[in-house]
């Protein structure tokens, strides 16, 4: 029987660093050498051209026919200058990965030639088929037509000699099949909504949009190992595995000193990224063996979510070169940390404040609080929607362990901020001093003048921590698409920002002066949102049981999460700032159910396969070799010496076959109850069904796969264990 697993650890341990290819240059020379920037824009456009687009970016002016002319024209120059040969529209439709679509600039003329050709009209709009991309509903098979349309907001660049083209995706009859559109339109909210909130602070501020840093997170993997394990290839999770004797118990791996391999892939990869104009900054070990993070300087959200999912393309284009895999599922080991992408979110402005930055006067500070305490109250107001936006089969794994924050959403805002928001709170009302009164007012709050980066600390069980100039979303899953957590978060705080300019104006207009009328409005939110604020361990059994005293959520399953996104309230909220419609929500919904039932259902059939041809045939082989060992050894023993020295064979005789046993009972079992829910018509129900019904199998068949993998001849297990695949040769 030829074992796969030492072929596979035969090539691992063959394996030689490959050598980075350095650039003769500094990084500041090739940075951003791919990417049609503003730079590039300003030699190649004509000052038209390069005025209409800047507003197009900065205003969301539209670009006329004419001046796309004069772009296109001046990115195919630029395009076929870098080598490029063909042109994309690259989007992200709601499959959670991008895609593409490649044409050639080639056109033939007459006498046998070609000439390289790019129109306007084919950078504005392209027209993929739309019929097997997931549109929940929306579309039918047969009405095919979806159009792709440019993106200024976020440049072009050159990836494997094609000019990419960031578009948007919509249907033939207008609704969004994308993350793009929505993410674009909740940043066109909440400039709208904070624009006004600014404004009563700050004349000067006429423009408001998030940023996001984003930290990504993955495993390596050799690929030899990884070509080994079925699971792997197929789930992006090992769905066996007993746990290693040693894996992060020591803390050992965490920030330690990178792996010789591991670091010639991080070059490479930060090589490929800066041409790209993705501004990694940090790289380092995560807590789990073989564990990795980067992570680039904040940008404007659209264009990091850009990048992040570039990133992700990069990470397994440029790993394959260095014989690794790259695992950017939430949990692809049981017992040791899970993959996260901290959403790192704040807000800024075109006169170049950071929001959430702790000011130093009383009134910026006011201006900080009104915002912190804005994004507080929209979070416990919408807090279900927040956690359906990180729901996935995958993340369903992660959440409530290891470092990962639980499915109850809670803000961490640390001591001293709480401190400030409670003598806020209980401050008396002294109407009629204007901002003499503010001045007061703050000089009696607890450090307010001096708050700063480091006075906040971190609580690693917070889904949604405020860690000195931002809150970071730590909820958000390694594999997600982060435009879907953005859109919602920037939407509930446009919303919020809505109802605190019309509170305020409203006591304004009834002869309230306007620092009051703010000081007063933020008591009252404080008090509203306190259930959401949290400073202690999330884990704990004692925070489940307050949450719910608090009337906070606990969804801990997608099927239940999901929910939210088809309420009244949120489907309200959607429509009302234009971001998403009920047709469009409802169609996501039902898209996130079907991607969760497909997951599962995955997950089963490989639990089975694996179960099936690989554990119990090597496990019966095994057993026959202690079969017959005892055999020899009644042949040659008398009988009282066989019974005491062939006792521990027969033991482990009897447990092998106790534990296919079971294997088989509950594999029969799961692929019955797989089949009962395949059988449901509606997506709710079997999405429930493969939840509460199918899934539970996965744990009771594994327990005894790994419980198996302990006693079975090492020499014969079939798959690559954790001690071989978490640890980098």
């Amino acid at each position: 029987m030829e074992n796969f697993r030492f072929i596979a650890l035969s090539e691992t341990l063959d394996r030689q660093v490959v050598p980075v290819s350095y650039p003769s240059l500094k990084i500041s020379d090739y940075y951003g050498s791919m990417v049609f920037n503003e730079t590039v824009m300003r030699e190649y456009l004509t000052k038209e051209a390069f005025q209409s687009v800047k507003l197009a970016i900065d205003k969301g002016k539209k670009i006329d026919r004419k001046v796309a002319d004069q772009v296109a024209s001046a990115v195919k120059a630029w395009a076929l200058s870098k080598g490029a040969t063909h042109y994309s529209h690259w989007f992200h439709p709601l499959t959670g990965t991008t895609a593409e679509k490649h044409d050639a600039f080639i056109n033939p003329v007459s006498g046998g030639k070609a000439i390289e050709e790019f129109q306007g009209n084919e950078l504005i709009q392209q027209e993929p088929d739309a019929s097997s991309f997931p549109s929940g509903g929306i579309r039918n098979t047969f009405e095919a037509r979806g159009y792709t349309a440019w993106d200024p907001t976020s440049p072009a660049f050159i990836l494997d000699k094609t000019l990419c083209i960031p578009t948007i995706f919509v249907s033939y009859t207008g609704e969004s099949l994308d993350y793009k559109t929505p993410l674009l339109k909740s940043v066109e909210a909440i400039d709208l909504a904070g624009q006004k909130v600014c404004q009563f602070f700050d004349q000067n501020i006429t423009k408001v949009y998030p940023t996001l840093g984003w930290e990504q997170e993955y495993f390596l993997v050799d690929s030899a190992l990884f070509a080994a394990r079925p699971d792997l290839v197929l789930a992006g999770r090992t769905v066996f595995g007993h746990i290693s004797a040693k894996d992060q118990q020591l803390h050992d791996h965490y920030f330690g000193i990178i792996h010789s391999r591991a670091r010639a892939f991080m070059s490479d990869l930060e090589i490929e990224s800066h041409k790209l104009g993705i501004p990694l900054k940090t790289r380092h070990n995560e807590v789990a063996p073989s564990q990795f993070e980067c992570a680039p300087v904040f940008e404007e959200v659209n264009v990091a979510v850009d990048h992040n999912q570039l990133l992700m393309h990069l990470l397994d284009v440029v790993s394959r070169k260095h014989h690794f895999k790259v695992l950017l599922h939430e949990k692809p080991y049981e017992s040791v940390n899970g993959s996260g992408k901290h959403n790192n979110w704040s807000l800024a402005t075109n006169t170049g404040i950071n929001l959430l930055a702790p000011g130093k006067t009383p009134e910026d500070n006011l201006l900080f609080i009104a915002i912190l305490v804005n994004v507080l109250k929209a979070l416990h107001t919408y807090e279900e929607v927040v956690r359906a936006s990180i729901a996935s089969a995958s993340n369903d794994l992660r959440l409530g362990g290891n470092e990962a924050p639980p499915a109850i959403i809670s803000a961490f805002i640390g001591e001293q901020l709480t401190a400030t928001l409670d003598a806020i709170e209980m401050m008396e009302n002294h109407k009629g001093l204007g901002a003499d009164s503010i001045r007061e007012k703050l000089k009696g709050i607890p450090k307010i003048p001096e708050i700063l980066l480091d006075n906040t600390d971190r609580n690693r069980t917070s889904p949604f921590a405020f860690t000195g100039n931002k809150f970071e979303f730590r909820a958000v899953g390694s594999i997600a698409n982060c435009a879907k957590p953005m859109f919602v978060l920037n939407t509930i705080v446009a919303e919020q920002f809505t109802l605190f300019y019309q509170e305020v104006k409203s006591q304004i207009d009834n002869n309230v002066m306007k620092e009051d009328a703010i000081f007063e409005v933020i008591k009252q939110y404080i008090k509203d949102s306190k259930a959401i604020r949290f400073e202690g361990n999330s884990y704990s059994e004692e925070w489940k049981i307050e949450a719910a005293k608090r009337g906070l959520s606990n969804h801990a399953t997608t099927p239940d999460a999901l929910k939210a996104f088809i309420s009244p309230k949120v489907i309200a909220l959607f429509e009302k700032h234009n971001v998403l419609n009920k047709r469009e929500l409802e169609a996501r919904y039902e898209i996130n159910l079907d991607k969760y039932i497909r997951k599962l259902q995955i997950e089963s059939r490989l639990i089975s396969d694996l179960s099936i041809n690989h554990i119990i045939p090597t496990s019966i082989l095994y057993q026959n070799t202690l079969i017959e060992n005892a055999r020899g050894l009644k042949e040659v023993l008398d009988q009282k010496t066989y019974v005491k020295l062939s006792r521990n064979q027969v033991q482990t005789i009897k447990e092998i076959s106790e534990h296919i046993s079971e294997i088989r009972q509950f594999v029969e079992m799961m692929t019955e109850e797989r089949r009962a829910a395949n059988r449901l018509e509606s997506e709710v129900e079997k999405a429930e069904a493969y939840c509460y019904k199918v899934k539970p199998y996965f744990e009771k068949v594994r327990h005894h796969v790994d419980k198996l993998e302990q006693v079975i001849d090492d020499r014969l297990w079939p798959l690559p264990k954790y001690r071989e695949l978490m640890f980098i040769k």
